[in-house]
C-alpha cells in the first residue's frame, strides 16, 4: 500500500479527537506545531486540541514561545490575578494563543482547577536579556549581595542592544564594540558559575524555588547573549553550523523544568521547534530543535504533532527595520504540493489528523513556510494535522 492510500485509510476527522487520546497515551509532553506562524486555521485547530488535551486527557500546563521569565505574570493571570482584559492586545503575547489563554482562565475559574501557563522561550524571544536580568537585581540583593554590581554591568550592556525582536537586536549587538560584546559574555558566564558554586548559600537565604527560577532566568540571559552573537555572525557570513541551537535547548530545558515539577505540558510552537530531528536546509543540519532534545530526554513520553496545509496561503516575513519587530507579515500563495511531499498525500482530504507511527515509506519532505524541508516526516513527527486551505490572519500586529 502506498503512503497516500495509507493516509486515507488512517486519517481521522478533527471533529472526533478520541483517536488522538489513544495516540497520545501517557505522554508527558504533547507539542502542537505549525509550518508557518500567523495562520488562522492552525490557530483554530490548535485551540480545539488544547481544550481537548486539558479537559479530556488531564494536561496541566500550556506552554508557548513566550519568555520563561515573563511567563510568570501570565501564569498568575490564568490563576485569576488581575482584570480579565489584562492581556488583550498585548503585542508580546504570541499571535494565535490568546483565545486559549482566555479559555484557560475561565476553565480555572469554573472548575477551581489550576492549569498553568508556561513561558519556555529565551527572554523576548531573543530580542533582549533584560526581562531575565531585571528580576535578578532584587534576587541577588538578598541571595548574594556581593554580585549586585556584576548584574548591573550585565544590565547596562544588555540595554544597549535590547529590542522587541531578535531581528532588531542582532544588528544592534553587532554595533557594540568587541570589548563590550566580550564583557557581557564574560560577566554572564561568571554569574552563572557563581550561582551554581554557592548554590547552598542561595538556597539557605531565599529557598529552593526562588533559586531554581533565578538560575533558569540567568541561563536565559546567557542564551540570548549567545544567540544574538550567532545571528550577527550568520548575517556576516561567518556563523558556525547549528549555532542557533542554543535557543532550542533552552526551550527544551524550560519544558522539562515544568515536567520535573509534575506538570503534563501542551506546547504550542513552530514545526521547526517541535520536530524530533534536525532542521535541515540543503542537506545540512542547521538547527538541533527543541523536539529532538525533548525526544532524547523523554523518549516515548514526548509526542510531536506537525501542522501543514495542502493549499492556500503562507505567511511571508519581509525584513523592515522601520517595523515594530523588524519585519512585516505578508500573505504569499502556496503552489500545489510538490511530488514526494507530505502534502501531496493529503490532496482531496478535509481537516484531518493522522498518526504517522507505523506508516509505510513515503514522503521525503514537508512544507516549511513557502518552501520545503527535505526531512522524512515520519521521523520528524508522531502525528500530522493537515487542513485543505490555510489563510494568513489579518490581525497579526506585524
Amino acid at each position: 500500500m502506498g503512503f497516500a492510500d495509507w493516509v486515507r485509510d488512517h486519517a481521522g476527522a478533527l471533529d472526533d479527537l478520541e483517536p488522538l487520546r489513544r495516540a497520545v497515551g501517557g505522554a508527558r509532553v504533547v507539542a502542537l506545531g505549525e509550518n508557518s506562524h500567523f495562520i488562522r486555521e492552525f490557530a483554530e485547530v490548535r485551540h480545539d486540541l488544547v481544550r481537548f488535551l486539558v479537559r479530556e486527557c488531564g494536561f496541566t500546563a500550556y506552554a508557548t514561545e513566550f519568555g520563561f521569565s515573563e511567563g510568570f505574570e501570565v501564569d498568575a493571570w490564568l490563576g485569576g490575578a488581575g482584570p480579565d482584559d489584562a492581556w488583550d492586545g498585548r503585542p508580546e503575547i504570541p499571535w494565535g494563543v490568546g483565545e486559549s489563554l482566555w479559555w484557560l482562565r475561565e476553565h480555572n475559574r469554573v472548575t477551581g482547577g489550576r492549569v498553568r501557563f508556561a513561558g519556555i522561550d529565551v527572554p523576548a524571544a531573543g530580542g533582549s536579556a533584560l526581562p531575565a536580568l531585571d528580576p535578578l537585581v532584587e534576587y541577588v540583593r538578598v541571595a548574594d549581595p556581593e554580585v549586585v554590581p556584576l548584574v548591573e554591568v550585565a544590565r547596562e550592556i544588555a540595554g544597549r542592544f535590547g529590542a522587541a525582536s531578535m531581528a532588531l537586536a542582532a544588528p544592534a549587538w553587532a554595533r557594540l564594540g568587541v570589548a563590550e560584546q566580550d564583557a557581557l559574555s564574560a560577566v554572564l558566564g561568571r554569574l552563572l558559575v557563581r550561582f551554581r558554586a554557592v548554590e547552598p548559600l542561595h538556597v539557605q537565604r531565599v529557598g529552593r524555588a526562588a533559586f531554581d527560577v533565578a538560575v533558569h532566568r540567568l541561563v536565559g540571559a546567557v542564551s540570548v547573549d549567545h544567540t544574538v552573537r550567532a545571528v550577527a555572525e550568520l548575517y556576516s557570513g561567518c556563523g558556525l553550523p547549528a549555532d542557533m541551537s542554543a535557543r532550542e535547548v533552552y526551550l527544551a530545558d524550560s519544558v522539562r523544568w515544568h515536567v520535573d515539577r509534575g506538570e503534563r505540558v501542551v506546547v504550542a510552537a513552530h514545526n521547526a521547534h517541535v520536530q524530533r530531528v534536525p532542521v535541515s536546509h540543503g542537506g545540512v543540519a542547521s538547527v538541533v530543535p527543541m523536539g529532538q532534545h525533548l525526544a532524547a530526554a523523554l523518549g516515548g513520553e514526548y509526542f510531536a504533532v506537525g501542522f501543514t496545509s495542502v493549499g492556500g496561503e503562507t505567511a511571508d516575513t519581509r525584513w523592515d527595520d522601520a517595523a515594530p519587530f523588524g519585519f512585516r507579515v505578508c500573505p504569499a500563495r502556496l503552489a500545489a504540493p510538490e511530488p514526494g511531499s507530505l502534502e501531496e498525500a493529503f490532496v482531496g482530504l478535509g481537516p484531518v489528523v493522522v498518526d504517522l507511527r507505523g506508516s509505510p515509506e513515503g514522503p521525503v519532505k514537508f512544507r516549511m513556510h513557502g518552501g520545503y524541508q527535505r526531512v522524512v516526516p515520519r521521523g520528524a513527527f508522531d502525528a500530522v494535522v493537515s487542513v485543505p486551505v490555510s489563510t494568513v490572519a489579518d490581525d497579526t500586529g506585524y
